[in-house]
């Protein structure tokens, strides 16, 4: 891991630092199959892929029996990363790409991850309000994640219990088109690096 994850995170047990270490080798291999990750971001997997996506455990914790879908996973961002740090929460990662997912599942099972879930799915079509969180990086306008996001989300009373994605560049115009009025964190201050300079941790609540 380049001791890049445990500059920030340390309370990892052996079975988290083991399978935090197999994520390259693990997506490296799949990538000579299936383009699931950019060439040029292999180099950077941890600080690219799996740092970002901890950005939300950086500001959230979840709980045991907790259920979190990912949407619009692709290669499994952020739901993998995530999955691994909260092993007590539930992980639903669905696409509407089943070649990605394919690879998705590969990673889980060679993981060993027993909280975790695969659908093949388009987001419209999961229609029960189970779910306390949704993640999302970088899938689509915020108006439209919140849109997808609503009817499947329960009000649990949870903390978090909402939308939380990872977007980057200037989100003004795109909040203000939502009719969101979300909690905004910039990455670069849980994680100062450069790579993460104009990339945003984003938070909309479910109502009461």
């Amino acid at each position: 891991m380049e001791n890049l994850i445990t500059n920030y995170f340390s309370e990892f047990n052996e079975t988290q630092v083991k399978q935090f270490g197999l994520l390259k080798a693990l997506y490296a291999d799949w990538n000579n199959k299936i383009n699931v990750i950019s060439r040029k971001d292999m180099d950077n997997f941890y600080l690219h892929h799996v740092l970002h996506s901890l950005a939300i455990a950086a500001e959230f914790e979840f709980l045991e029996n907790m259920k979190v879908v990912d949407l619009g996973t692709g290669g499994g961002f952020p739901g993998i990363p995530l999955a691994i740090f909260f092993p007590g929460t539930s992980f639903h990662l669905v696409d509407s790409i089943n070649k990605k997912l394919n690879v998705v599942r590969e990673v889980v099972i060679a993981l060993g991850l027993q909280n975790v879930t695969v659908q093949h799915t388009r987001v419209e079509d999961l229609r029960k309000p189970e779910y306390d969180v949704v993640v999302s990086r970088a899938v689509a306008p915020l108006k439209d994640l919140w849109r997808w996001s609503k009817p499947i989300l329960r009000k649990s009373g949870a903390n978090p219990n909402g939308l939380i994605c990872l977007k980057g560049g200037d989100l003004s115009t795109e909040i203000f088109e939502s009719g969101c009025k979300p909690f905004v964190w910039e990455v670069d201050k849980f994680f100062p690096q450069p790579y993460f300079h104009e990339k945003f941790l984003i938070y909309q609540p479910l109502k009461k």
